[in-house]
């Protein structure tokens, strides 16, 4: 009995002992990485956050950099898009949420899929560096906003919409009737500006002139190898020579940990709605301002 009781207490102090070391080790390693510094692998981390299909919801995303900003194991971040771009909103919070990651102190390299167009490129813009394959699909910098127009299906079923609205323009885009002149040129007064932002967008974050982006910004598309040649991406590799660079960046020695925050849990709607396309548009309330790729 004796024997027992002091094989339980050196297996308890064995793991206090450990338990302790680990933790000692742990804020060793997080206080140096704040100097710069690193103590093995908890100092060769590099995050990724992967953004793919259409850019609706931008909330996952925004916290998966926010939680990688604030980790300080995390030396440098890479953001891998395969993504036609998607709402303007969200697009501008996630590029918002990639500036602010930089502005921590920690370099961020963009990773191109199969496309990288649009709202996707607006967020790419945000980073250090972009990396894109020479077959990537790219650019579609614009912006555009449809309205169905049914009037016709109504007529030929009966159906007619009687409206009583407190301004010409309360209405604007109804599916029940062909837009008037006043109308296109309103909405085409506020595409226009949010076309100059996603313009602006480009030229801070990749530090080009205007004169040199707006002869591409007409909502052509092209390939990761033009891309490279018009100066909307630094060079070319894959999603490994991203890595590569942002731990060259971070400082990192050797092959770095690479770390990924919770993913997004898929709903069925998601997956007929971004996967199989069946359903496009069913959870909107009306229609957007759009950098997609269509």
């Amino acid at each position: 009995m004796a024997v027992k009781r002091w094989l339980w207490g050196c297996a308890v102090l064995f793991a206090g002992t450990v338990a302790c070391v680990g933790l000692a080790l742990l804020v060793v390693n997080l206080s140096l990485d704040k100097q710069g510094l690193s103590l093995g692998p908890l100092g060769r981390r590099v995050g990724l956050v992967e953004i793919t299909g259409e850019i609706d919801d931008a909330q996952d995303v925004v916290d998966q950099l926010d939680r990688m900003r604030r980790d300080s194991s995390v030396r440098s971040v890479v953001v891998r898009l395969d993504s036609p771009g998607g709402g303007v909103a969200a697009s501008q919070e996630i590029y918002d949420a990639v500036r602010k990651v930089r502005d921590g102190g920690k370099h961020v390299v963009v990773s191109m899929g199969s496309v990288a167009a649009s709202g996707a490129y607006y967020v790419a813009c945000a980073a250090d560096s972009i990396v894109s394959n020479p077959g990537t699909l790219t650019g579609s910098i614009g912006v555009i906003m449809s309205f169905p127009n049914t009037e016709e299906l109504f007529r030929k079923v009966g159906v007619r919409f009687d409206v009583v609205k407190t301004g010409k323009f309360k209405d604007i885009g109804s599916f029940s009737r062909p837009m008037t002149d006043d109308e296109k040129e309103l909405l085409q007064g506020v595409l226009s500006n949010v076309y100059e932002q996603f313009v602006n967008a480009i030229s801070d974050g990749r530090n080009m002139d205007r004169e040199d982006i707006l002869p591409y910004a007409d909502g052509r598309i092209f390939s990761g190898d033009q891309a490279l040649e018009y100066g909307f991406v630094d060079r070319l590799g894959d999603l490994s020579d991203a890595i590569d660079l942002a731990a060259e960046m971070g400082g990192i020695e050797g092959r770095p940990t690479i770390v990924r925050k919770e993913r997004r849990r898929v709903s069925v709607l998601d997956f007929f709605e971004e996967k199989l396309n069946l359903v496009p548009g069913m959870r909107e309330t009306g229609p957007r301002l759009e950098y997609r790729l269509r």
